[in-house]
């Protein structure tokens, strides 16, 4: 176990090194750079060169780069080129915003998927499954765009109980964003939702015509203590990286999904980071995306290890 988690955190080393350089130099390949955006396109060269010396933007860019890693190995990540501000202050406040909506999101997705899996898992090919796989599909093939608009005329235009956009800043209470969580977290629900549900009906159906499942039939146990007692945990197992990689999307930050509602997440952060050319808020959203994929596969690893010992004998085998 510990030889596994050793090797699965050298790769997250790696993970979070190559995003940072791969951040780092799609953004020096973009034209323009901070100080054109900040001063305008009619601002002096001369304004525009004392501005990039003033962001120490006049030095070669490895240099620039090897400096932010070793400040960012203390737990520095400098300061953003636009606002003036401490970047990891405005990307832990815009991170706290979107866990909010994950928190809604991941709970009310992962109890609706695994109970809608479970049936139609249980009743395949019948009306149940039909209904619940038929939907599921409409929810993967349509995008998160189109869910949250159609939320927005229902909910926001026709019956106005939710409201349509955020109105309020990033440092807002979280008492203040609450009531504009829903909308956006209904919507990533909706999509979340339909991916894990094809995943844990098609687990059920296999482990339900497993020979153990036949023998606890002939020593009479009832469909549905099968299926809570023996046939979920081994019908979890290939879920967890599913549920996981859904988890590490939505911490990352839904992009769109922010965008439209205009909530001031981690991902509307990174769409201004990328308009402004905010290399230090970029390269932090990158490190932090990478570490948050990296744990939630190591959780989902783990998880699988504890649900199923034979995975823990092979572990031990090949250390």
């Amino acid at each position: 176990m510990i030889a596994f988690i050793g090797r699965r955190l050298l790769s997250a080393t790696t993970t979070i090194a190559l995003s940072a350089v791969l951040v780092f130099l799609a953004v020096q390949a973009l034209p323009g750079d901070v100080a054109t955006q900040v001063l305008g396109q009619d601002a002096t060269p001369e304004a525009v060169a004392a501005l990039r010396a003033q962001l120490d933007l006049d030095q070669p860019a490895a240099q620039r780069f090897l400096a932010w890693v070793g400040n960012a190995l203390q737990g520095d990540f400098g300061t953003s080129l636009t606002s003036g501000e401490s970047v990891s202050a405005q990307v832990g406040l815009h991170l706290r915003n979107t866990l909010l909506i994950a928190v809604v999101t991941v709970f009310t997705a992962i109890t609706a998927s695994i109970v809608l899996g479970v049936v139609a898992g249980l009743y395949r090919d019948r009306w149940p499954d039909l209904l619940i796989s038929g939907v599921s599909l409409i929810g993967m093939s349509v995008p998160e765009f189109v869910v949250a608009t159609l939320l927005v005329l229902l909910l926001s235009i026709t019956v106005p109980v939710l409201p349509a956009v955020v109105l309020d800043e990033a440092g807002a209470p979280m008492t203040d964003l609450l009531p504009a969580v829903w909308l956006p977290a209904m919507a990533l629900a909706v999509v979340m939702t339909a991916y894990i549900v094809r995943m844990a009906r098609t687990s059920v159906i296999d482990v339900m015509a497993g020979e153990f499942v036949t023998t606890a039939r002939l020593k009479g146990l009832g469909t549905w203590r099968i299926v809570t007692r023996h046939a979920l945990p081994s019908a979890l197992l290939p879920t967890l990286n599913v549920i996981a990689m859904n988890i590490a999307w939505l911490v990352s930050g839904v992009v769109v999904v922010e965008n439209v509602f205009n909530y001031p997440g981690i991902g509307q952060l990174m769409l201004e980071a990328v308009y402004s050319r905010d290399l230090p808020v970029l390269q932090a959203i990158a490190v932090l995306s990478a570490l948050i994929y990296v744990v939630c596969n190591l959780a989902a690893d783990l998880g699988a290890m504890a649900l199923n010992p034979r995975l823990r004998t092979r572990e031990r085998s090949t250390s």
